[in-house]
């Protein structure tokens, strides 16, 4: 069988890609800036022949991965002892998806540690009416516990007492601050007893603050170190990932996820501000953006959608490779995971393939962007990049990653050092 030479140039050129973004963060040399990069004309391919050499050796040492520093927990651990103690119970519900999950979870455990109280292992309920399930459907339960020893008392059922006469309903912000608890959660906890939590964001932004607090400890741990998949799901996320790898062979086993929901996109618009600012692309606007900055047509590219939509085929003309779940999750796990739709399922599958991929595109702001930002700088993958219009032939891919990254500004940067 003959060898395509044009097929062999992309794909070493595609591994250069990932090779170059990689090494481009590690040396921390990103600035993040607004403004569009003409090109100079010559287009992104002969700019990478420039370094080839060099690059080819990065490569065959392995990639992205070789030589990242590992970032560490640098939060301590608070004592059970060193907050009073109550009788009452702080129950809550996980709702909306898991990039909803951590929020949530982190903001439960620090009013309940602040309250002296018992945390009570929340439900999970889906965006459909009737859509409940167990905690230990998606998450190992005795590890979200264990994690919590020594910190906050924690009770895995509802206890029979409580009734509407001794709980009391309260929302609260996300990442909620001491201040805010003791004005508008502490009175009622103690006037009725108990209460069900409730988190709202204003905001979906998690740079981190300047202000410390006592409580930052146990939201780093409520946040990061609480919530483990359970088995059956955690091994569909890996067979996943580990599909996506072989498919990317010529590309040395690195893929892109790229979150891209067409449902969201029509219901939000794509449409620029006046400062030409754009909060969400299309696959179109995708693809070209991928193209312009480097990446050849061997890159293997997971998208988040759930099922395949017409304007996805503008992403794979210029990317052959585009998958979505229903061709790469394990067959014989589709029925449970895949044929719900709209399921918790997919959304847990989406949260965590974009946590591992080796680079990560949101081709829409929002919560999900910022809270995979943050797992994926705690786990040392900070290879993300935020799309733009891009008015020349090319551009560098170190102009597009997100600030979260570039000036260490996610609140993951106050967790772990």
């Amino acid at each position: 069988m003959g060898v395509d030479l044009r097929q062999v140039v992309a794909g070493i050129l595609t591994v250069t890609m990932f090779v170059m973004l990689g090494h481009m963060i590690k040396r921390d040399h990103f600035d993040y800036v607004e403004e569009k990069f003409p090109g100079d004309g010559r287009g992104a391919l002969e700019n990478a022949k420039i370094s080839k050499e060099g690059l080819f050796s990065l490569a065959k040492k392995g990639g992205i991965t070789d030589d990242d520093q590992e970032l560490k927990p640098c939060w301590s651990k608070p004592a059970l002892d060193d907050v009073k103690q109550t009788e009452g119970f702080v129950l809550f519900s996980l709702t909306n998806g898991p990039e909803y999950h951590v929020s949530q979870i982190a903001d439960a455990v620090v009013v309940a540690r602040y309250l002296g109280a018992t945390l009570v292992v929340p439900d999970i309920r889906g965006s459909k009416p009737g859509d409940e399930r167990n905690f230990e459907e998606i998450y190992d339960v005795e590890k979200f516990i264990l994690s919590l020893d020594g910190v906050v008392r924690v009770a895995k059922e509802r206890p029979g007492k409580l009734s509407s006469r001794n709980l009391a309903a309260v929302k609260v912000p996300n990442r909620v601050t001491e201040d805010y608890i003791v004005e508008h959660v502490e009175p009622i906890y103690r006037s009725k007893g108990n209460i069900r939590l409730a988190t709202y964001f204003p905001s979906v932004n998690m740079k981190k603050t300047e202000k410390k607090s006592a409580s930052d400890s146990v939201a780093c741990l409520g946040m990061f170190g609480t919530l483990e998949l359970q088995p059956e799901i955690s091994e569909v996320v890996d067979s996943t990932v580990e599909r996506l790898r072989t498919l990317s062979r010529k590309t040395n086993g690195q893929f892109v996820a790229v979150d891209l929901r067409v449902e969201m996109l029509e219901q939000t618009g794509c449409q620029g501000d006046e400062s030409g600012t754009k909060s969400c692309y299309n696959p179109q606007e995708i693809a070209l953006f991928l193209r312009k900055i480097g990446f050849g047509k061997d890159t293997t590219i997971y998208v988040t959608e759930s099922k395949w939509d017409s304007s996805l085929d503008n992403l794979k003309d210029i990317f052959p490779k585009t998958y979505i779940k229903d061709g790469i999750v394990p067959a014989d796990k589709k029925s449970k995971f895949l044929d719900s739709e709209g399921s918790e399922y997919e959304k847990i599958i989406d949260y965590y393939v974009c946590s591992q991929s080796d680079v990560f595109v949101p081709a829409i702001s929002g919560l999900f962007y910022a809270n995979v930002a943050g797992k994926r700088i705690a786990s040392s993958k900070t290879e993300i990049l935020i799309p733009a219009d891009i008015s020349g032939s090319s551009a560098s891919a170190a102009n597009f990653i997100t600030h979260y990254v570039s000036k260490k500004n996610h609140m993951a940067y106050s967790c772990f050092c």
